[in-house]
């Protein structure tokens, strides 16, 4: 009798343990189906941000210990370049993966084409949800204005933003559908980042994964707007100048990056509330993030201001990529140059997404597994002599230039214009165009250059000719309306 209870017992536990594992199992497969297979993607984009400009690169003036902590866990793109360094250009490379004389938003404050096949529209077809908030600047129907619903914004579902402001406090922008202004509350920085944390919320309970375009107006001048407890954190008199800043603006330079740094901590720290926020919902390990700017800023470097140069602190951007642990890619610092067209090829492929025949972008994937060796040279160009940047008075001109993990080489129209060695002349303080010491260099770069264009079908012609090309408007001085 007590052996045949015994044999009862053991099958009761068998029994038990067996709908104890199928509970579990049946759970843990409804978990599975509520989250999506494939990763998010949070693109956290800021404006006139330099690539030098943070703590992990080593900027003696400011902390960043959120993205600092970011970087270590990511892949640190240090060479990274905006290929023409303007905002709108780099905007549009970002949304169709081409070089700005095909998408033929080569200037600030033109229209990106409504039929273009954008990154969003891609990421909806494979069933994402597609968000974006804040600076837009892709419409060309005039500042502070609704980008209406439909084609004009390029695919993106959910919306609240504006075309373009950098007017940073108590700043307009759009709710979806509705056509009337709204205003954020205080510093749009930190209530974008709210909206942002809202939105990823939301999609804690959907189906589907998210893609979403975070866009800061910010560290772009005006530089003295951050709130207050950030802009006292800078004393101008405590700033370090880079080496490349003319005794001439070495005040207004220090006074100016004091206000720039202010805006920089602002934004490591709601990067660092989004970052929290999903690791907090769970969602950190499906999200796909990359951090990174449409261009730096000069702020006093080569006796200039703002962008569209070639040289490091305009043309350099951060971007990192922080990458799922099950997509199986090592962090750490990578050499190639990787240029603004190649973002969305490589974000579809990290998603197993196809990438689309319109895209000119290289596919970073393989070069971040150890499969491929690619990024050894990208280019650099300008379209534009007239922005209000780029003026002949301050130094600018066209140019188309080829940037290698060494040497930076721009001609313009007349010819060979600059050649620096950044690695042994990291501030670019010598122009070795002409030097007899580098004429064999200087040859193979103009070869490498010449390569370059006409494997890209670039002419290389005068800015006018483009304008006229995509039939753009000019003022009454034969010059296209332009702002900074």
């Amino acid at each position: 009798m007590k052996y045949k209870v015994q044999i009862i017992f053991r099958q009761l536990l068998i029994l038990v343990c067996t709908l104890v594992t199928v509970i579990a199992c049946n759970e843990k497969k409804a978990e599975e189906a509520q989250t999506p297979t494939k990763p998010n993607v949070l693109v956290l984009l800021t404006d006139q941000w330099r690539a030098q400009a943070t703590g992990y690169a080593g900027d003696p003036n400011v902390d960043t210990p959120h993205l600092d902590s970011l970087a270590a866990i990511s892949v640190n793109f240090k060479n990274a370049v905006s290929g023409m360094p303007v905002c709108s250009p780099f905007r549009a490379s970002l949304l169709t993966g081409q070089r700005p004389l095909t998408h033929g938003v080569f200037m600030n404050d033109v229209q990106l084409d409504t039929n273009a096949v954008t990154i969003a529209k891609v990421f909806n077809k494979e069933g994402y949800d597609t968000g974006y908030i804040g600076k837009w600047h892709l419409d060309g129907h005039g500042r502070l204005q609704n980008v209406a619903p439909g084609q004009r914004r390029q695919g993106f579902q959910f919306w609240k933003g504006n075309e373009c402001t950098h007017d940073y406090n108590e700043s307009v922008y759009y709710d979806n559908d509705d056509p009337d202004r709204k205003i954020w509350d205080g510093y749009d920085t930190f209530q974008q980042t709210d909206a942002a944390i809202d939105y990823i919320a939301e999609r804690k309970s959907s189906k589907n994964p998210f893609m979403m375009i975070l866009s800061y107006g910010t560290p772009h001048a005006p530089y003295h707007t951050a709130p207050l407890e950030y802009r006292n954190r800078f004393d101008p008199e405590k700033i370090q100048l880079r080496k490349n800043v003319p005794d001439s603006l070495q005040e207004r330079a220090k006074k100016d990056l004091a206000g720039y740094y202010a805006h920089i901590a602002a934004l490591d720290d709601m990067i660092g509330k989004v970052i929290k926020n999903l690791k907090e919902s769970g969602q950190f390990e499906n999200t796909i993030i990359v951090f990174t700017a449409d261009h730096g800023d000069l702020l006093g470097s080569h006796g200039a201001y703002k962008k569209q140069q070639p040289y490091e602190e305009s043309a350099r951007v951060p971007m990192l990529y922080y990458i799922p642990e099950k997509l199986k890619i090592a962090a750490g610092e990578r050499d190639a140059l990787m240029n603004s067209e190649d973002i969305m090829p490589t974000l579809l492929s990290l998603c197993n997404i196809a990438i689309p025949a319109t895209v000119e972008g290289l596919d970073y994937r393989p070069y971040m597994e150890g499969k491929e060796n690619i990024g050894h040279a990208t280019l650099l160009s300008c379209v534009q002599p007239f922005g209000q940047w780029n003026k002949v008075k301050h130094g600018g001109r066209e140019y188309r230039a080829i940037k290698t993990l060494q040497y930076t080489y721009a001609r313009d129209l007349n010819g060979p214009w600059l050649l620096f060695d950044n690695i042994n002349d990291p501030y670019q303080l010598f122009n070795l165009v002409g030097n007899e010491g580098y004429r064999t260099l200087q040859d193979e770069l103009e070869k490498q250059l010449s390569h370059r264009l006409k494997e890209t079908g670039d002419e290389f012609l005068p800015g006018m000719e483009y304008i006229k090309k995509w039939g753009y408007p000019v003022d009454e001085t034969g010059t296209v309306p332009y702002t900074n």
